[in-house]
């Protein structure tokens, strides 16, 4: 009973984190162009080594 009370105060504040580091991705907007950088990598925008 005693490991609870050293653990839910350490899950809780955990979770805190997490949801502070989320909302300061969604603050910086970390969201909004899921695609490009999918779409970017397929480019062949390199010059040729010759």
């Amino acid at each position: 009973m005693s490991n609870l009370l050293f653990l839910i105060p350490i899950a809780l504040g955990l979770g805190f984190l997490g949801l502070l580091g989320f909302l300061w991705a969604l603050k910086t907007n970390q969201f909004e162009d899921l695609d490009g950088s999918a779409h970017r990598i397929l480019d062949d925008d390199d010059k040729p080594l010759n």
